[in-house]
């Protein structure tokens, strides 16, 4: 038997929001610590891990590990039928091929359930092992965010280079250049308006804009992201989810031609 009651229901609707349009279907993990999902994108280019801790929930009973295959695109539309205040109840029983979602209105006058089939997916589990990471970058979610938009009007390549002197964004395109570097500023009122950079060594990796702009698909749910890079690793672009988890998107990085290989 399994049965989740989120208060903060807005909270699953923007997470699904964040990984819909990356993976079509994926199964969902409960234990006894938490719920996740663990999945690549079609492509198999981009990953994202998803947990949402056990303690973030009003009421969380898991009477054993069970996988629940959904199509995200369908699970994203039954969601939206919540209201933005509502609490939601997921409710499995063990061995059934449906899952039941409940809204609850906050002043209980209204309640909704909706059922959905469950399917069957083959998902081998990646073990992402812990990297120390050459760099790590924090700042604001919305300033990562416009600056992929504005990068991905010119080019389709990012580049992130982080130096001593701050973390620049680059790309070149069939109309020009341009170049977006930040400074370290942790003298801000608010902390999540800063730019904290962590540098043990400089790097520069290219990556696939139009993924950036897909994660930056989870921005509504952080103030601020995390991105880790290392030279020879996926970039790991983290938003926080509240204080009960986290999503996290891998990227591996563009391979650049060699320019003396070409004829």
């Amino acid at each position: 038997m399994l049965e989740l009651r989120l208060v903060q229901g807005s909270l699953l609707k923007k997470v699904l929001e964040a990984v819909k349009d990356l993976v079509n279907d994926a199964n969902f993990d409960c234990s006894s610590t938490g719920f996740s999902l663990q999945a690549m994108d079609s492509s198999h280019v981009a990953l994202v891990s998803l947990l949402l801790r056990s303690e973030g929930f009003e009421h969380y009973r898991c009477d054993r590990n069970i996988s629940m295959g959904m199509n995200l695109g369908n699970m994203s539309k039954m969601l939206k039928c919540a209201g933005n205040d509502d609490i939601i109840t997921i409710k499995a029983d063990d061995g059934s091929d449906t899952v039941t979602f409940m809204f609850e209105s906050p002043t209980q006058d209204k309640i909704a359930d909706f059922e959905m089939k469950l399917m069957d997916i083959d998902s081998e589990h990646l073990g992402i092992p812990d990297a120390e990471y050459h760099s790590i970058v924090r700042m604001p979610s919305g300033e990562f965010s416009r600056i992929c938009k504005d990068l991905s009007s010119i080019g389709d390549t990012v580049v992130i280079s982080v130096t001593k002197e701050g973390v620049k964004f680059s790309t070149t395109g069939d109309i020009g250049t341009a170049n977006i570097v930040l400074r370290q500023n942790t003298t801000v009122d608010k902390p999540e308006d800063a730019i904290v950079i962590e540098m043990n060594e400089p790097v520069s990796l290219s990556f696939a804009l139009r993924y950036m702009n897909s994660f930056t698909k989870a921005t509504p749910l952080s103030e601020t992201v995390t991105i880790s890079l290392s030279s020879e690793l996926p970039v790991v672009v983290e938003y926080k989810v509240a204080e009960m988890g986290y999503i996290r998107y891998y990227l591996a990085p563009k391979i650049e031609e060699e320019e003396d290989t070409k004829p």
